[in-house]
């Protein structure tokens, strides 16, 4: 869960771009970050642990001379965060360098037979085994790409590698399995990066190269061959994201920024909704589903159980990514499997995809054209949140809940479901529910204020609101590192309520009841449990509907507009929880943009 990111030119000094480019690749990982650039036929590589603003004070990577080079910055799988474990890594002889995202399963056997032919590790990392074995090769006759190649044919695991040599100054080598690489085509030079946004700044035009292809550029052209050397005909794309959009723009922090983005991010999901339409009218008659997904994606997948098993009478599971491989017997071609992940690049649920592929119709919903994942699927509905570059997912998140209505809506229509009728209309007023909430931002602030000393909390919820009980743990989780836990409200009686104090905040999520005819109405339960905890002296922040607001006695009270009910709550009271969990990390002094001991695209399993 690392980000590489590689540059040359024909005569622009590559260590400044590499730094900017890195830098938006910090959410990947924030360990530690170097650079190395080939300079005077000779490697210079500057690295350390820490930040990346933290580690350039001290070693100022500007200063590097050079028109190619490869920059990195790590989250840490093999061996610790240090500058001695920090990429790129090195040959021997220093006449190689590497970047490199994934892990090398079987390092521990190439790093021994490597020692017994006289090299020397420094480092404690798999990683450092590639630009050995690169060595090993070119000294026994191999080129650079294709002692690159031999070393990519002996590693095992997912991989991204990005590779420049002394001995071949005018080329960068990359080369991908099962983690994600994609290629930037500019105007003075070409890039290969984890993630479109680290080049932006220079170029939409991009190549996403699939397993097991080489990528050999030079400053002005680009080759990409199989493992049998036969060159590709790759496709060029065109990114529809901008510059700006993986910018802060005068917000304090990205988290902040995209949180206020949601109201646009759910407009523009919902003009996709023709393309949406047109999936759902290929998919033919479908008996079950099954959402597979992780983290944050899994909030929004269960979310779609409600929908689907309330309103559409389809049977729905909904299993994370990681164990999914426990249940792909029960595939079968009657069955929609559905792969929620915002990057595509996921391992666990790439893997769940490439088991399911072969037994079920499969539908990925995604947030990165071209990522892995996509290219796995039958069908690929694509999130419109653009660059998310927080760790803790926000619009990603509701723009994925914005997908799954809509995939509701238009299967229903075709069972001419009375879900279809409801909605359409109810669900164009969301980006305005929205705006309208944060308009009241400051009163969460107050909020926040008051509970950012508050050691654990619980989110309750019933029904289609549960998910997002369990969403707001979640965010409170990640970004302030206080303890919480999402329940369904009616559980807190069968163990949970033992825990209750008046040390404990307790978050009640109560939409309005129902006025259509497809109500559930679980407010007056909800504020049973409510009453429940009131009793034994827990701390209770409400949030509700106006109307709802004026009848509970709670220690704090979040108001939401009457008209979203029930049904439409998921896609707006998480956007109160959001910024509870925003602001409580600010008065804590954290960093809510990087999270410890996370990163944003989990390509590891």
């Amino acid at each position: 869960m690392c980000g590489i990111v590689g540059y040359i030119s024909k005569d622009e000094k590559a260590s400044s771009i590499l730094l900017d480019a890195v830098k938006k690749l910090e959410y990947r990982g924030y360990d530690s970050v170097g650079i190395a650039t080939i300079n005077n036929g000779k490697i210079e590589l500057r690295k350390d642990s820490g930040k990346i603003d933290e580690v350039d004070r001290e070693i100022h990577f500007v200063d590097m001379a050079g028109s190619a080079g490869v920059a990195h910055v790590r989250w840490a799988t093999h061996g610790h965060p240090n500058k001695t474990n920090s990429h790129p890594h090195t040959d021997n002889n220093n006449t190689i360098a590497i970047v490199h995202n994934g892990i090398i399963e079987n390092h521990e056997e190439l790093k021994k037979e490597l020692i017994e032919e006289g090299h020397i590790f420094k480092s404690k990392t798999d990683s450092e085994v590639i630009a050995h074995l690169i060595e090993k090769f070119i000294s026994e006759g191999f080129n650079f790409q294709n002692a690159v190649l031999e070393t990519f044919k002996l590693i095992k695991g997912s991989n991204a590698i990005g590779a420049i040599s002394v001995n071949s100054p005018n080329e960068l080598i990359a080369i991908r399995h099962e983690s994600p690489l994609v290629v930037g085509l500019g105007k003075n030079g070409n890039f290969i990066a984890s993630d479109v946004p680290a080049f932006l700044k220079h170029t939409k035009r991009v190549i996403f190269p699939e397993d097991n292809e080489l990528v050999i550029m030079n400053s002005d052209n680009v080759t990409i061959k199989d493992l049998n050397g036969n060159i590709l005909n790759k496709k060029v794309e065109t990114i529809d994201w901008d510059e700006e959009m993986a910018q802060k723009e005068g917000y304090d922090h990205f988290m902040l920024k995209e949180i206020n983005e949601q109201s646009v991010v759910v407009s523009d999901t919902l003009a996709g909704g023709k393309d949406i339409e047109n999936i759902v009218s290929e998919l033919g008659n479908i008996k079950r589903i099954c959402f597979v997904a992780c983290g944050t994606s899994y909030h929004g997948a269960l979310t779609g159980k409600y929908i689907f098993e309330s309103f559409l009478n389809i049977p729905t599971d909904v299993i994370y990514s990681s164990e999914f491989k426990y249940f792909n017997n029960v595939l079968d071609e009657d069955m929609l499997a559905i792969f929620v992940s915002q990057s595509g690049e996921t391992a666990d649920t790439l893997s769940a995809i490439k088991m399911a592929k072969n037994h079920s119709k499969t539908l990925a919903i995604v947030n990165v054209l071209g990522s892995s994942i996509t290219r796995e699927a039958d069908h690929i509905i694509y999130t419109k949140a653009g660059p998310e570059i927080a760790v803790a997912a926000t619009k990603t998140y509701l723009s994925q809940l914005v997908s799954i209505y809509l995939l509701a809506i238009y299967l229903s229509k075709n069972r001419s479901n009375v879900f279809h009728e409801n909605m359409v209309s109810q669900i164009e007023k969301v980006p305005d529910y929205i705006n309208q909430l944060m308009l009241d931002e400051d009163q969460i602030k107050e909020i926040a204020k008051k509970y950012k000393s508050a050691s654990v909390f619980f989110f309750l919820g019933r029904g289609f609101i549960y998910p997002t009980a369990l969403e707001g743990a979640l965010k409170l989780k990640e970004i302030t590192y206080i303890h919480a836990e999402g329940y369904p409200s009616g559980e807190l009686k069968h163990g949970p309520l033992a825990l209750i104090d008046e040390d404990v905040v307790v978050v009640v999520l109560a939409p309005s009841e129902n006025s259509n005819s497809i109500s559930i109405n679980s407010y007056n339960d909800t504020v049973n449990n409510m009453e429940e905890v009131k009793s034994r002296g827990a701390q209770i922040i409400a949030i509700t509907s106006y109307k709802n607001g004026e009848n509970i006695n709670v220690n704090d009270i979040f108001k939401v507009d009457n008209q979203v009910d029930e049904l439409l709550s998921p896609l707006v009271y998480i956007v109160p929880l959001q910024l509870l969990s925003y602001y409580i990390s600010i008065y804590k002094g954290l960093d809510p943009d990087k999270p410890r001991n996370l990163a944003k695209c989990v390509t590891v399993k």
